[in-house]
């Protein structure tokens, strides 16, 4: 019954905003209210704690409006001072096919910045990044998610890991350092298997639901060069995670898959021969375009591709010493803080350490680019009035999904003897699925993503949990914690304030519904093929359902390589005959 009770809030999530297609900021504020009421009855959750949560969820909002500022000033910025147009034509120079220009922008790029940064700005930077280049607003919004995924658990400099489940295994008796890297390579090698396929999906979706033809076939056309990209980042990011540990496999294997993929795409390597567009804009449907408008319309003198590209180089750079815990740079930043103690004598602090957020550093290289580009006060001014206008049109929403997420993963009271909503969502599967649990580990961690907008906080509610399930059904926990890993990544794909962001950052407002029914397609494969893996991991092959599932999936990504190299085939011979 307390599973049941604790699903409630989810529920509520599901049916407003997926299912009924509300608007975030229409469907959140009543998630909010239902969330709220089951803690305060159900849970005897004190209302100075609740009152607490709340805080803690409108400053984390705030801190995340200030992301997207950041992300969507950074933009205007370029394309006031002319770099834009550059960057725009870098890609087309690069491959004017846009299948292959997504790979890089979102896979690629996106990983590396989900290296540096995480916590949302990949998918914030690189969904106004693919508009300014001619995407629809839904569809760049859409890939820039389905990278949330295989490089978030080592995000921010491996966060996930190294906070996320090394907090939660503390209190593990036994618990070493050892353990903790064991975790790292086993769910690096998982999501290196799942990952090389990530790219495939990720242009099927978009051929599929912003094509002129509406056909999954095209994306699959560019499987060669789609798996090959995919190679290129999972092969470098497994080796570092079992080399070097949790803190760079995301943020090299980047670099090393921009470094080999870019110089292979000019050269042609496995790009398909007939190049995909989209359709005019004109017969774009309504409701792909978003309120981000980037026209082609600089009048000044024309910017080099180095000195275009310089701010995101720099953006890159200092995320990168501002992460690390050798330099001084990190307890510098985190010294500003605005501490507010815990609201309410509720228990649940709230504070922001503003200088330490992505968005600091991306308004700082804004104003970089002022001098760099050497542009007019009016020219800036114009940038920062805009990115303001943009950002204020998602602080509805995210203003009650944070609180939302805040009341419910803090529900715990010491009088309860069922600790908080999630441990009891978590307890209820356990019962549920029993010796079965590898399947559903994933999920749980999905689950946690879900609700709390982050694989750290995901992992930090669960990871315990998870251990202590595979002790008792017999299997090891080193690995299970690896697979909750994985699906609080893959979760990060459908979670409400990610959505919101990336969607503010393009200007889709309103839309968040629409995106995650799209966006759960990608998240189910991910959990789904990593709960089959754990399930052959720990129980062999054979006729069982693990083994059954890992049969299907295979037999899947097969069919879908043979879709593809059939229309492939299909296209050349129509150019052969043309």
């Amino acid at each position: 019954m307390l599973a049941l009770f604790a699903l409630v809030p989810i529920l509520s999530v599901l049916l407003f905003l997926v299912i009924l297609r509300w608007p975030a900021s229409k469907a959140m504020p009543i998630a909010l209210v239902v969330t709220s009421v089951v803690a305060l009855t159900v849970w005897n959750v004190p209302i100075n704690q609740v009152a607490g949560a709340l805080t803690r969820g409108v400053v984390t909002a705030l801190d995340i409006l200030f992301i997207v500022f950041g992300a969507i000033l950074l933009l205007n910025t370029l394309k006031e001072g002319g770099a834009l147009d550059t960057i725009r034509q870098g890609f087309m120079d690069i491959s004017p096919d846009r299948r292959v220009q997504a790979i890089i922008i979102c896979w690629l790029f996106g990983s590396f910045i989900e290296g540096a940064s995480g916590f949302g700005t990949p998918a914030a930077i690189a969904a106004p990044l693919l508009v300014a280049i001619g995407f629809p607003a839904m569809g760049a919004v859409m890939i820039a998610l389905i990278i949330q995924s295989t490089p978030v658990t080592f995000g921010a400099i491996g966060t996930p890991i190294i906070v996320g489940v090394n907090q939660s295994l503390q209190a593990v008796e036994g618990f070493s350092m050892a353990m903790l890297l064991e975790i790292t390579g086993q769910a690096a090698i998982i999501h290196g298997i799942i990952g090389v396929f990530i790219p495939l999906i990720m242009i099927a979706m978009l051929t599929k639901f912003f094509g002129k033809n509406k056909s999954f076939a095209e994306g699959l056309a560019a499987w060669k060069f789609a798996i090959f990209a995919g190679l290129a980042f999972t092969v470098p990011y497994m080796l570092i995670a079992n080399i070097l540990g949790p803190e760079f496999p995301s943020l090299f294997g980047g670099l090393i898959g921009l470094a080999i993929v870019i110089p292979a795409a000019k050269r042609g390597f496995l790009v398909p021969k007939s190049t995909w567009q989209f359709d005019k804009e004109e017969n774009w449907d309504p409701e792909w375009v978003g309120k981000l408008k980037v026209e082609n319309n600089f009048k000044g003198a024309k910017v080099s591709m180095v000195k275009a590209w310089v701010p995101y180089v720099i953006v890159g750079l200092l995320l990168v010493i501002t992460r690390l815990d050798a330099l001084p740079f990190k307890a510098w930043l985190q010294s500003v803080r605005i501490d507010l103690g815990t609201p309410f004598n509720g228990g649940v602090a709230a504070s922001s350490t503003p200088l330490y957020l992505p968005a600091t550093i991306l308004v700082v290289v804004s104003l970089i680019c002022v001098l760099l580009y050497g542009m007019k006060g009016s020219s800036f001014g114009r940038a920062v009035s805009d990115s303001f206008k943009t950002t204020i049109s998602a602080a509805t929403a995210l203003i009650f999904a944070v609180p939302m997420v805040q009341v419910f993963i803090n529900s715990t009271v010491e009088t309860n003897e069922f600790g908080s909503m999630p441990f009891q969502l978590a307890v209820g599967a356990e019962t549920l699925f029993g010796g079965q649990w590898p399947l559903v580990a994933p999920t749980i961690g999905a689950l946690g993503a879900f609700v709390a907008g982050s694989n750290t906080i995901s992992n930090m509610m669960f990871s315990g949990f998870q251990y202590q399930t595979a002790e008792l059904i017999g299997v090891a926990g080193t690995t299970t914690v690896a697979l909750q890993a994985i699906g609080g990544a893959a979760g990060n794909m459908i979670c409400v304030h990610n959505v919101v962001a990336a969607g503010a950052a393009a200007g889709v407002i309103g839309k968040e519904g629409t995106i995650i029914r799209k966006t759960m397609l990608p998240t189910l494969y991910y959990v789904l093929f990593a709960g089959a893996i754990g399930s052959v991991w720990f129980y062999g092959f054979g006729f069982n359902i693990g083994t059954i599932l890992l049969g299907l999936i295979i037999a899947g990504i097969l069919y879908a390589i043979y879709i593809g190299q059939k229309n492939s085939k299909l296209r050349q011979d129509k150019r052969k005959s043309a």
